[in-house]
């Protein structure tokens, strides 16, 4: 039984990118693996997914936008307040401005940067750089 979807899905496109490849395979799918691929598409780290049923939890196919240097799912799932995400930023990723953490809030899933403008607070659930 699969624990973390979203974990295996971002491990599956760092080695992809690791190894130079233009498309990854991810199954299982989830919601949240879906919402953090539509914002990686917004930001420009992917060019493309679709959904394939295959009656078994179902298929992404995505298309890498060769972009990424790291990605990966924040574990614990960090609670975090709007004053805090200076400190997750210095945490996750490499420089001020470069690169996203992936935030799970009430109004949705939202980058940190959105999140910030909203003056949300949330869950973090991933980075991408």
């Amino acid at each position: 039984m699969e624990h973390d979807p979203l974990a295996r899905a971002l491990s599956a496109m760092k080695n992809a990118e690791a190894r130079g490849k233009d498309t990854v395979i991810v199954k299982p799918t989830s919601k949240i693996v879906k919402a953090v691929l539509d914002i990686f598409k917004k930001e420009d780290y992917v060019k493309e997914f679709k959904f394939i049923d295959d009656k078994k939890g179902g298929i992404f196919e995505i298309k890498l936008a060769g972009t990424i240097n790291n990605v990966g799912a924040i574990k614990p799932r960090f609670s975090v307040k709007v004053d805090d995400y200076e400190k997750f930023e210095g945490r996750y990723l490499p420089a001020k401005d470069f690169g996203r953490l992936i935030v799970s809030t009430p109004k949705g899933v939202l980058t940190h940067v959105e999140a910030k403008q909203k003056k949300l607070g949330g869950v973090l659930i991933a980075y991408v750089y």
